[in-house]
């Protein structure tokens, strides 16, 4: 007896109705969108670019940095799985200049934020001789892309803290405070501040002309350049809508070809 199976065709998919979005969709979504990244850069990372040579090689003039805020931050309860430490010797830091540069149309001080590489903790023993650092006895080398140039304060910067902080750029107030955290020749970092120097030794003016950094200035660390444009020195001195705007049409007629496609994701260490 033959059994004969019967195929039967699915039936066609129905078709699916297209949905629209509404109005008010697309704007919660561009809202939704604005408010992510608003908590990014306030609370977990920030753009900064670099405004001088200070950190040549290892950061150039025209780099722009993502900055990690959350690892240098106090622990909180709401984020228990996020990696927080103290910073290192070693470590490239932002943070907010210890001492005002300027004062704002109501005559309060501004502080500008910085970028350097921290070179002494607390009770940290610091020197330089010859232009290099010896930090607790021990002689550091100078990092993998920094540099010492020829420098009119030569003396003062090699053979720091021999030579009380007088040259120009030196704050009066480090001058005065100096003197309290010298021990046998050496500069003592005390409790709850930070020694920084810029890895272009000659050309920055760090805490040997301003001194220690509090715990609470530092910012955070920079994790990667997103993008770096070839930028003359000067070009963040320059104020003015004239200027504003000259930059702005001189970056989008040279963006491919004065963009540094090289350092595009480079990784800052």
């Amino acid at each position: 007896m033959n059994t004969k199976t019967t195929l039967t065709a699915e039936p066609p998919a129905a078709t699916q109705e297209r949905v629209e979005e509404t109005p008010y969709e697309a704007v919660a979504s561009i809202c939704s969108v604005l408010v992510v990244g608003l908590f990014i850069l306030t609370f977990l990372a920030q753009n900064y670019v670099i405004p001088s040579g200070s950190m040549e090689d290892t950061l150039l003039v025209g780099d722009h940095l993502v900055v990690d805020r959350i690892t240098f931050s106090p622990p909180t309860k709401w984020m228990p799985l996020v990696h927080y430490r103290e910073p290192e010797d070693g470590d490239i830091v932002v943070f907010k200049k210890p001492v005002p540069d300027a004062v704002d149309a109501e005559g309060k001080p501004v502080y500008y934020t910085l970028v350097k590489r921290l070179m002494g903790v607390p009770g940290d023993h610091i020197h330089l001789r010859d232009g290099i650092v010896i930090r607790n006895g021990v002689a550091l080398s100078l990092p993998p892309e920094g540099k010492m140039l020829f420098s009119p304060d030569a003396d003062f910067l090699d053979s720091f803290p021999s030579i009380p902080p007088s040259p120009p750029g030196a704050t009066e107030s480090w001058a005065v405070d100096f003197p309290n955290h010298l021990e046998n020749g050496d500069l003592v970092v005390p409790p709850g501040h930070y020694f920084m120097m810029g890895d272009n030794r000659h050309n920055s003016l760090d805490s040997r002309y301003w001194g220690f950094v509090p715990r609470e200035n530092i910012i955070g660390r920079p994790l990667f350049n997103y993008w770096s444009f070839v930028t003359p020195d000067s070009q963040y001195e320059k104020t003015g809508i004239g200027n504003s705007i000259a930059w702005m049409a001189h970056v989008a007629i040279h963006f491919f070809t004065e963009t540094r496609w090289k350092r595009t994701l480079h990784v800052v260490r």
